[in-house]
C-alpha cells in the first residue's frame, strides 16, 4: 500500500463520489449518497496517514491500491 497524505486521500474520495460534509478541527468528514455512515479523514498538512488509518478509510470507502 502506497502511503498518501490526508489531503491526497480527500481528493481521492472526492473523485469517487464522496462529498465533504463538515470539518471539525483537522478532521474532514465525508458522506456518500445512500451510505449510512461517514468517513473522517485527518488532514495534518502533507504528513502521510498512518498505515492503519489509511487502510481503514480505504476499506470503508471501498477503495483499492489501484485507486491511489
Amino acid at each position: 500500500m502506497k502511503p498518501v497524505s490526508g489531503k491526497r486521500m480527500c481528493s481521492i474520495l472526492e473523485q469517487h463520489g464522496w462529498v465533504l460534509d463538515r470539518t471539525r478541527g483537522s478532521h474532514h468528514v465525508y458522506q456518500h449518497a445512500g451510505i449510512p455512515f461517514s468517513i473522517p479523514v485527518p488532514v495534518h498538512g502533507n504528513r502521510d496517514l498512518k498505515p492503519g488509518t489509511q487502510s481503514q478509510i480505504m476499506r470503508q470507502a471501498g477503495l483499492t491500491d489501484a485507486d491511489l
